[in-house]
């Protein structure tokens, strides 16, 4: 048997727009409740939520089978956390601060089993291999990987075209947050020169065949980004979702009294 198909890249590729949230309460119980909403993809993020490998594991195996497809940020672009995150059953990895053809070139190796990568074989251990029950997943693997890299500094920008260069990368993801700071504009995504920045590159990808994304909360922004080309289109953030809906109702009952 081979590798499960990634259903999410299919669908990319096909020029399917595809739309997720970011899941940052890292824990499988509201994993599991957000893969019944009805996205295409949830995002579990190990950048900047307290997740670890276990964690990330525990979530993948809830989202797995319930329409969703899974997604996995790392903190950066370490091969060493490329190969426990596919070990785990990732599939799809989106790799954030990514600034060169050379890093975009690595992150792509590290995904790869050899000879068109170094990624480490050991998959008789690993979950995405059913612990050695797929027994052509070492010959399928490769072609079911989606790696999306994320651009989100000036010099990100300035590297864009090279690493759309870089053959097997299968698509670019804009961070509208850290692209505003880095361009200073602190805390303000939607400044006209940071959005304007963000759609020109959505469309730099787009020309170039690539899968594009981004991660905007503003729902008119992201018909704006989809028009562009994005596909990969992130809409919400589960912290966010549930801090507010929690406040919302705190200061409706604290009105009423």
């Amino acid at each position: 048997m081979p590798a499960p198909i990634n259903l999410l890249k299919q669908h990319l590729q096909a020029g399917l727009p595809q739309y997720g949230i970011w899941l940052g309460l890292a824990d499988p119980y509201p994993a599991e409740i957000a893969a019944t909403a009805g996205f295409d993809w949830l995002l579990i993020d190990g950048e900047h939520a307290p997740n670890d490998i276990r964690s990330l594991s525990a979530q993948l195996a809830v989202i797995e089978g319930r329409g969703p497809s899974p997604v996995i940020r790392l903190p950066d672009d370490n091969p060493a956390a490329i190969k426990q995150a596919l070990d785990i059953g990732a599939q799809t990895l989106l790799i954030p601060m990514v600034e060169s053809a050379e890093q975009a070139a690595r992150a792509l190796r590290a995904t790869r089993y050899p000879p068109e990568g170094f990624r480490g074989v050991g998959s008789a251990l690993a979950r995405a291999s059913r612990f050695g029950g797929l027994p052509d997943y070492l010959t399928t693997a490769n072609a079911q990987i989606c790696l999306i890299l994320q651009v989100e500094s000036r010099a990100g920008l300035a590297a864009l075209d090279a690493i759309l260069a870089v053959e097997g990368v299968d698509g670019v993801f804009i961070g509208p947050s850290d692209l505003a700071c880095d361009m200073g504009h602190p805390g303000n995504p939607a400044h006209p020169e940071v959005r304007e920045a963000v759609l020109s590159a959505l469309r730099r990808i787009a020309a170039a065949g690539r899968i594009a994304g981004v991660l905007t909360t503003d729902a008119a922004f992201a018909a704006d980004c989809n028009a562009a080309g994005a596909l990969f289109l992130g809409v919400g953030i589960d912290v966010v979702l549930f801090a507010n809906a929690l406040r919302a109702l705190a200061g409706s009952v604290k009105k009423r009294t």
